[in-house]
């Protein structure tokens, strides 16, 4: 796959990580060893009530790099589409370069569809505080830094605000974390998807360097923490757009 300019900086981060690597088996084993980076966070005491019918619920989180976030949850049963975008500011500056700038006030975001009858709301928050990102982390997350890079949790319901608060109060009063949570929760945000070339990177591009070292060892600790909602084959939005 072809990478244009617009994400040559975090092509630059990885090219002197790479190097300094000497190699693609030495990433690779970096990725085995950062393995553990997850961490087991209890399940919310309180979360939606089962679903009343087949209709799918859509989750809109941000937490870094829009990449692992979304690769993350494309191995994740239940999920029939996790799409990489921008939430937080206005439609007229929902493209990458002007987001970049951290002047927007988009977060990069995953936008999930789920259905409610195989995973809840609840599970996925758990899933996204667990493995996708470290929630006490003020607007950075490993290399990346800026406003863009915040960890958000946009509420696409007054249940789910509910839900989300309720759970970060939860995790904060168990001091799961060896910091307070940092996670904002910011309700009425319209959800943008991003440029066709960020869609699917990290499944489409598992020896890029950036996704080596940053992104791989999440879809691992996945595989620890929660392999009963783990699947092999993540659901693609190429593969969609392919159907459709």
């Amino acid at each position: 796959m072809t990478t244009p300019n617009k994400i040559s900086s975090k092509l630059a981060v990885s090219i002197v990580l790479a190097a300094a690597l000497l190699s693609v088996g030495a990433l690779l084993a970096v990725s085995r060893s950062s393995a553990e980076e997850g961490r087991a966070v209890p399940a919310p005491a309180i979360d939606e009530p089962a679903a009343q019918g087949p209709a799918p619920e859509t989750a809109v989180l941000a937490g870094g790099c829009f990449w692992g976030v979304q690769g993350i949850f494309q191995h994740v049963k239940g999920v029939s589409s996790a799409v990489s975008g921008y939430a937080g500011g206005e439609s007229g500056t929902a493209q990458y370069e002007a987001v970049g700038s951290g002047m927007t006030g988009h977060a990069e975001s995953v936008s999930i569809t789920f259905d409610p009858n195989v995973i809840s709301y609840g599970r996925i928050l758990q899933i996204y505080f667990s493995v996708a990102h470290d929630p006490t982390q003020l607007n950075r997350q490993g290399p990346d830094t800026g406003t863009q890079y915040r960890s958000t949790i946009f509420p696409t319901s007054p249940e789910q605000a509910k839900v989300a608060e309720a759970y970060i109060d939860q995790l904060d009063q168990a001091r799961v974390f060896d910091a307070p949570v940092v996670t904002t929760i910011e309700p009425g945000r319209q959800f943008y998807p991003a440029e066709d070339y960020h869609q699917d990177f990290l499944a489409l591009n598992p020896l890029y360097p950036y996704i080596v070292i940053n992104d791989l060892p999440k879809i691992e600790a996945l595989k620890i923490y929660f392999p009963e909602v783990y699947r092999e084959e993540p659901v693609l939005v190429t593969a969609a757009q392919t159907l459709n």
